[in-house]
């Protein structure tokens, strides 16, 4: 019976029920997408390349280990964790004979990978295949970016595998092996010069083959350039070590069984081949790809933090959307009141229709999710946020989902809707239904509850110093502070109308009348106005969170550099030749490099930097608060090792000078060093401050992304020309200026932060999409209130008037509380990130906010608007509600 009136109520008032579908549609594409992401970081496959003809692959471990014994009423439990580490671990060169000496080992092949590009000719594409050819001599040059790029020892090729199509192997120093992908976009042939940037200085080499995949195929997610075996060893710089060995089994043995005979030989070796890993089938595309197989963890973090947002605003939405449509048809449920429909009919009733509703809006709006889920993933790859080794991941489990969360939003929000109209008596239903009573005192309550909640919330944000542990509280912060906001909402739009009314009696008669439907009508007011504050106060804090922290540390690296220059690459980094040229240049004091890399204590990651100890005092001043930064040159100068670490991490470790601090490198290599300073400026410079010998051979790229230059001033002067000259040969070289170079670390995080945008980009369209909808709700149901309007003597223009000076008290209304909300969170990130209440707001991004918020409202309010003045007003006045 009730699913009949259910279906039959949503027949006749189709435009009542469209606005709820249209949320709950793009609420459910929005997770559909959210969800996609998370499953790709769960689920996502990494397809083997390079080893794709290695059926088992050993490698070292990637992960910190760490083991915790917790005992609890007499019981003992033992937890296992263990996280990433951020560069590549290394196998020791022992692990070889172990391996080969296995039964059933047909061949073991060893493999070292290291950075190596490119340099190839800037000139015009009809003059690059003769420019080529002089490359290693002249010409401008750039670094070949078409995509990540590697060097390897010819030996490994049967990993693949390559095959050569022209020429021969590579078997002297200078001789190179490049892959058909790279030949033809450099248009390369055999004979030609070719410059290369790895982990040295850049050298010149001749192109003695081109190779491709035995299959005929390319790879497609990297660059591959063969060596010598002694020129490869040279470059990978590992004495002693190897990147993995590629295994093929016996004919007849199985890799299964194989790697089970691996693991048992491993385990019983030296200590560290004793953690090695054995890795088949889909697990050898991890091993290839670090960078994939830690955007796993990112896009589930990522995924988990923008789907929660996006649930949270989502059902913020359709609650209000719900409780609007519910408020357009008080009458008709009063009468079902009146005629003595029960509580428990009622809420059956609407509760079926929202089902009714959510099922079908869920089910379309989940399908729809699907391509933006995968448009949203070529974004992130396009951006470079996720790699595109990680394959997407698509399955039934997103849409089922999706369709859940859609299906419990409707019913939910239809019964926190519907919870007035069904409990009070059939009499104050019919009063109800012809004036607008004052908000209940439940709801005023749970408004003040929600905002004591969302100050807390505030409160706790600004404590936090770690920027995982802000990003969800802040905008958590947001939906708290609007989902009070909405409660609260008729009592401030009351508040704001009585604020209000001079300004607006200017208006003339439509003014007048604006104002009355403040007041009379505060409770649709509201609805139009919460969805318009939490679009202005999420994206006012999407825009300027990032702006926040990355100014901040901006600053700190303009005020902790003192050096005169710095030397920037264009390509890999600042070889260490380059830095090493400057040092000895007549004039120089001091020639600092610097390397980012991220170490590990415990399992808690740290930014971490490597800096070259002499003369440091002369190029940087991270604000020491204790110890000295000379003690720390000292003693890396010496045997003695000694770290740096910022004001955060220290008072999360406990440390002070003199503490000992043991870590894990970002290849997995522990060391221990002790505490020689402290210092303030961690955003701008990183937590942890190394020497820069210990951290740099633990890196993939060892290369300095900067080189801070300060001249001595009481010798003879050195020009900006003379520096340039002393590092000429090293292709993509600058020298700039202090204050050009004082990004270094506030550009990454800004990077970063792409990711984060694109994500809260479609929060923040569904939001857009969702006051649109409200407002035009809003409107569409006043026609009988125009005719009676243009009845009484109203023309058409003082009644679009009145709708316009409404707009544009809701948008007012909206942007105070949207720019309230966000400022309250802002502030309390400011304080927590970066020690001041001053966030960065960019005026002009804030006055596209309010401009973006202004045309939605006047558009969403004049056509409907329009629309509904075009009845006859004696047809309409007596049309049946």
């Amino acid at each position: 019976m009730m699913l009949r009136y259910a279906l039959t109520s949503i027949r006749h008032r189709k435009g009542g029920f469209l606005g709820a579908f249209i949320a709950l549609m793009c609420a459910a594409a929005l997770i559909t997408a959210c969800g996609t992401l998370l499953e790709t970081g769960l689920r996502g496959r990494i397809a083997p390349e390079r080893y794709a003809a290695a059926p088992l692959i050993v490698s070292a471990d990637q992960n910190v280990h760490q083991t915790t014994v917790e005992k609890k009423k007499g019981r003992t439990k033992v937890k296992h964790k263990a996280k990433p580490v951020a560069e590549r671990a290394w196998l020791p060169e022992s692990t070889l004979q172990t391996v080969r000496a296995v039964p059933g080992v047909k061949s073991a092949t060893p493999e070292l990978t290291f950075p190596a590009r490119a340099l190839v000719p800037t000139a015009p594409s009809g003059a690059a295949d003769a420019a080529s050819r002089t490359a290693g001599s002249q010409g401008e040059l750039r670094p070949d970016t078409a995509s990540a790029s590697y060097g390897h020892s010819w030996d490994s090729a049967a990993l693949t595998p390559f095959e050569l199509t022209q020429g021969h192997a590579p078997s002297a120093t200078h001789d190179l092996v490049v892959d058909q992908g790279l030949a033809t976009r450099a248009h390369l042939a055999l004979g030609d010069r070719l410059m290369v940037q790895s982990t040295q200085s850049p050298r010149a080499y001749t192109v003695t083959g081109i190779a491709a995949p035995a299959d005929g195929g390319r790879l497609r997610q990297q660059t591959s350039l063969f060596f010598s075996t002694a020129e490869a060893t040279r470059l990978a710089d590992r004495p002693g070590q190897i990147t993995v060995i590629g295994v093929t089994p016996e004919t007849g043995i199985a890799p299964a069984q194989l790697a089970e005979a691996l693991h048992k030989a491993l385990s019983g070796s030296s200590a560290q081949a004793s953690t090695a890993q054995v890795s088949t089938r889909d697990a050898r595309g991890p091993v290839e790809f670090l960078d994939a197989a830690g955007a796993r963890v990112k896009l589930v973090s990522l995924g988990g933090a923008i789907g929660g947002t996006a649930l949270f605003v989502a059902l913020f939405v359709v609650v209000g959307t719900f409780a609007l449509s519910i408020q357009q048809r008080h009458r008709e449920l009063a009468l079902l009141r009146a005629i003595a429909a029960t509580p428990q009919q009622m809420r059956r009733l609407i509760g079926r229709e929202a089902l009714l509703v959510g099922v079908v809006a869920g089910v379309l709006g989940s399908l729809a999710g699907l391509p933006l889920g995968a448009w949203l993933h070529d974004r992130f790859v396009a951006m470079g946020a996720v790699p595109a080794t990680l394959e997407r991941a698509v399955s039934v489990f997103p849409v089922a989902a999706a369709v859940t969360v859609t299906l419990l939003a409707a019913w939910a929000a239809a019964r926190i809707s519907a919870h007035r109209i069904s409990r009070i008596r059939p009499a104050e239903a019919m009063a109800e239904a012809s004036v607008e009573r004052r908000p209940a005192r439940g709801r005023i309550v749970a408004g003040l509850a929600t905002l004591v909640a969302g100050a807390v919330l505030v409160a706790v944000l600004s404590v936090l110093r770690t920027e995982s542990a802000s990003t969800p509280v802040t905008f958590l912060s947001v939906v708290v502070l609007s989902v009070a906001v909405s409660l609260l909402g008729p009592v401030v739009v009351r508040a704001a109308a009585a604020l209000l009314s001079g300004p607006l009696a200017a208006g003339g008669p439509g003014g007048r009348l604006a104002t009355a439907n403040l007041r009379g009508n505060a409770a649709r007011m509201a609805a139009a106005a919460t969805p318009l504050a939490l679009l202005i106060g999420m994206t006012c804090t999407v825009l300027f969170v990032q702006p926040t922290l990355a100014d901040a540390a901006r600053a700190q690296t303009r005020d902790g550099i003192r050096a005169d220059w710095v030397l920037t690459a264009q390509g890999p980094g600042v070889p260490g030749e380059a830095a090493r040229r400057v040092r000895t240049t007549p004039g120089v004091a001091a020639a600092t490099e610097i390397v980012h890399s991220t170490v590990r204590v415990g399992l808690d990651k740290y930014a971490a930097q490597g800096v070259t100890p002499g003369g440091l005092s002369r190029t940087w001043n991270p604000d020491v608060t204790s110890g000295s930064i000379d003690r720390f040159s000292a003693d890396n100068a010496t045997e003695a090792r000694s770290a740096a670490v910022s004001q955060l991490a220290a008072d999360q470790m406990g440390l002070h000078p003199g503490s000992r601090l043991s870590l894990t490198l970002g290849d997995g290599t522990p060391a221990t060093l002790t505490v020689a300073a402290v210092y303030a400026r961690g955003l701008g410079f990183g937590d942890i401050t190394l020497p820069h010998d210990l951290l740099a051979p633990h890196m993939d790229n060892p290369l300095a992304s900067a080189v801070l230059i300060s001249l001595d001033q009481s010798g003879p002067s050195v020009t900006h020309s003379e520096l340039v000259s002393s590092v000429r040969e090293f292709q993509g070289i600058s020298v700039l200026t202090r204050s050009s170079a004082s990004g270094i670390q506030a550009d990454k995080q800004q990077s970063n932060a792409e990711g984060n945008y694109l994500a809260m980009g479609l929060v923040l369209a569904f939001t857009a999409i969702a006051v649109v909808n409200t407002l035009a709700m809003s409107v569409s149901e006043r026609v009988r209130e125009f005719a009676m309007l243009r009845l009484a003597g109203a023309t058409r223009r003082q009644i679009l008037r009145m709708l316009r000076i409404e707009g544009l008290a809701v948008l007012l209304i909206a942007a105070v509380l949207g720019s309230g909300i966000s400022l309250a969170v802002l502030v309390a990130f400011s304080i927590g990130m970066t020690g001041a209440a001053a966030p960065s707001v960019v005026p002009i991004g804030y006055a596209t906010v309010i401009g973006v918020a202004a045309l939605l409202a006047l558009v969403a309010t004049a056509l409907p608007g329009r629309l509904a003045l075009k009845p006859r007003p004696v047809e309409a006045a007596t049309a049946r509600q």
